[in-house]
């Protein structure tokens, strides 16, 4: 890490400690989160927003070459594909005047996923058939399997541990619902769009506990006709297949540490991960080895097997970048009315007087603002500075 770069990084730190909170920088002319706080080793994590990746920096040691831990999430990928996440990487990293040769970049773990609409697929634990012919590395007991279920529903199931290899299904739609990761909504309309499909369509969606989720009428499905109705869950229900491989799955078995042992190896060993374990369809033969490979499982097997490295989903990222903007809003807009009802609670409101208090609680706000413009132009562009990966507003640039 350049001088100059070590410097700026510790000044803007010590501003965010100062907030408390994160703060928006540019360096290099590349815009980045500052947290206020270290974390696992490394005194300075940054955060490139969604379609951005995620930093950790050490200071410089002699003792201590591996100075930068770089994290690229599933949306940039999706999105991007992984040459252009590549070549992300590389742009940012010249553009804060930091150098490496090849052998510097170490990959500590993969995970490649596919995600399949099968909305009447059950999950069934005991039909994975793992063999163990091939050796110790590639054998999975049945003590390294992980089963999550709700309401007499298995919805997920892990094999296999982390840093060596790792195998998940899971319900992703539920898992979509529950974090509020609305863009895979519009990835997953834009590949049934093209496959002239019908969309996934959603107005008020509700958690499979029956809690609200921010209308969205998503724009961009508009009033496609037919539609699959996203708010059921036995009509739209979308699985995730995911292969996962650790530092030892990727060092020690297959030899892969840098980009170019990942480029040509990676697909062996993807490969090689969904025939020693699979997802089988029972029949009546007693070996289980023998049974045949679940439609779900050739399904993926098959995607993960063609283009396996440049893969991505093929979406345009600025309508997913106006999905979160309006999810996020229409978040905030929500606790701002439930916020106002328990002040008018507590204020002894009545139904009738709901409308009148809401006008009053409008006016108290832009008098309270109003009196300290200095404070409220400050909290207006910490704002703007927190959500600049996702709007379009102006925001006050730091560094």
């Amino acid at each position: 890490m350049p001088l100059e770069f070590l410097n700026f990084l510790e000044s803007e730190q010590s501003r965010a400690k100062a907030d408390n909170a994160p703060v928006l920088c540019s360096y290099g002319e590349v815009m980045f989160h500052l947290k206020h706080h270290g974390g696992s080793g490394y005194q300075f994590q940054l955060d490139g927003g969604l379609d951005g990746a995620s930093w950790a920096f050490k200071r410089p040691h002699a003792k201590d070459p591996w100075g930068v831990r770089i994290n690229i999430g599933s949306r940039l990928l999706a999105l991007n594909g992984l040459g252009r996440a590549k070549a992300h990487i590389e742009d940012t990293l010249a553009a804060w005047g930091i150098r490496f040769k090849n052998e510097d970049v170490s990959i500590a773990r993969v995970d490649f996923c596919v995600d399949v609409f099968a909305p009447n697929f059950l999950l069934h634990p005991d039909h994975f058939v793992m063999h163990s012919g091939t050796g110790r590395r590639d054998y999975i007991t049945d003590a390294d399997k992980a089963v999550n279920g709700t309401s007499g529903r298995t919805t997920s199931v892990t094999l296999g541990k982390i840093p060596n290899r790792q195998v998940i299904i899971y319900n992703k739609r539920a898992e979509v619902i529950a974090r509020s990761k609305t863009y895979w909504w519009a990835i997953w309309n834009d590949t049934l769009r093209r496959a002239n499909l019908p969309p996934l369509r959603y107005d008020t969606l509700r958690r499979e506990t029956g809690s609200d989720i921010a209308p969205n009428t998503l724009p961009y499905v508009g009033d496609a006709t037919p539609y699959v109705d996203a708010t059921t869950p036995d009509a739209s229900r979308i699985w995730r297949v995911e292969f996962r491989a650790g530092k030892d799955c990727l060092k020690d078995t297959w030899g892969i540490r840098t980009w170019g042992q990942l480029f040509d190896g990676f697909g062996d060993l993807i490969r090689h991960t969904g025939e020693v374990v699979r997802y089988a369809e029972p029949n009546s033969d007693p070996n289980r080895s023998r049974w045949p490979n679940h439609l779900l499982w050739e399904t993926v097997v098959a995607e993960m097997n063609d283009d396996l490295m440049e893969m991505r989903s093929g979406a345009d990222p600025n309508p997913m970048k106006e999905v979160h903007k309006e999810t996020h809003i229409a978040l905030l807009m929500r606790n701002i009315l439930g916020t106002s009802l328990s002040h008018a609670a507590l204020n002894g409101v009545a139904f009738d007087g709901v409308g009148a208090f809401l006008e009053k609680t409008g006016h108290d706000l832009k008098c309270m603002a109003m009196a300290d413009p200095s404070k409220t132009e400050k909290q207006l562009n910490d704002a703007k500075d927190r959500y600049v990966f996702v709007s379009d507003a102006p925001h006050c640039k730091q560094g």
